[in-house]
């Protein structure tokens, strides 16, 4: 497992690189000039070139993308041309709110998608079958701002059961609980549809083998056999989709956490790139993809727990 972890990481740094590289190019084409932004529409000509070559403006850019390389990996990525702040302190004030509202929206979604699958597969054709179904096609098909305007419609103004503005602290104190209900209940609805699904498939297929027929003759119980030997196996593809759709999930908390003002990354980098505020963006683009990477490493660490012959 070490050796596997050490080739993950090992692959990664390219894909660094080229995150890195598509980020500041794609942002060197957004229209807008950082030397303005700092001194205002209004400076003098001069002004605005003097803060250019101070800033390296005035270079190529490939001249400008190997400096902010340099800059990055000694660990400094500039500060904030709105507050003046450095990057890594905007960033370490978002990270933790992302952190709680992804988990706490994988912590109720994928076990209840995987009990939904499972209910599904195991009551094949019922009526419990279908409306598993048909309520994964909906979660699936409604988009991540439309559930969030009906979360927000519904249990927030008509029956004002949770507050849908910002983040009441950390998630243990009441206040932060009440406060990331409504973001991970509505980001979490589109990520059951794909675990129910994908689990009822993965189900359906396992309890055809021949060691789940054999479990079942030596007498077990039907929810040992589902447990222990089917449902086991059936998580390996499970946790396949779950590290596909991390992505789309980071993708989504970008919308929610927009919709309902929740301090995270997303939301920095949507006010830093409508505000031109470069550095900051940069530095959030590099923080979405190192998530990215996290999310698949603890994939591959879960298929060597979920089966023992990845580890070979």
């Amino acid at each position: 497992m070490i050796g596997q972890i050490a080739n993950r990481l090992i692959l990664s740094v390219p894909v660094l690189f080229g995150v890195l590289l598509l980020g500041f190019l794609l942002l060197q084409l957004v229209p807008g000039d950082p030397a303005v932004v700092i001194a205002g529409p209004a400076a003098p000509p001069e002004v605005l070139d003097a803060i250019r070559q101070e800033m390296g403006l005035d270079q190529p850019v490939m001249v400008q993308f190997w400096n902010y390389l340099a800059r990055v990996a000694s660990g400094d990525m500039g500060r904030s041309l709105i507050s003046n702040k450095t990057v890594l302190s905007e960033l370490g004030g978002a990270i933790i709110p992302t952190v709680e509202l992804m988990v706490a929206c994988l912590f109720w979604s994928i076990p209840l998608g995987i009990g939904m699958g499972t209910v599904a597969a195991v009551k094949r054709g019922s009526i419990a079958d279908r409306i598993v179904m048909a309520l994964s096609v909906g979660g699936v098909s409604l988009p991540i701002f439309f559930i969030c305007l009906l979360a927000i419609q519904f249990l927030g103004v008509y029956w004002p059961i949770f507050p849908f503005i910002g983040r009441g602290g950390p998630v243990w104190t009441y206040d932060g609980f009440m406060h990331i209900v409504l973001p991970a209940v509505s980001l979490g609805l589109i990520f059951i549809g794909p675990v129910a699904r994908m689990t009822r498939s993965s189900v359906l297929e396992v309890l055809k083998l021949d060691h789940v027929r054999t479990a079942r003759a030596k007498g077990l119980s039907e929810r040992a056999v589902i447990l222990r030997h089917a449902l086991r196996n059936a998580l390996i593809p499970v946790v396949t989709l779950v590290g596909l759709q991390a992505g789309y999930l980071l993708g989504g908390a970008i919308v929610t956490e927009t919709i309902f003002s929740w301090p995270g990354i997303g939301r920095l980098a949507v006010g830093a790139i409508l505000s031109s505020d470069f550095p900051v963006a940069q530095g959030t683009i590099l923080v979405l993809a190192l998530a990215f990477i996290v999310i698949n490493l603890i994939v591959d660490v879960l298929y060597a727990l979920l089966d023992p012959r990845v580890q070979g």
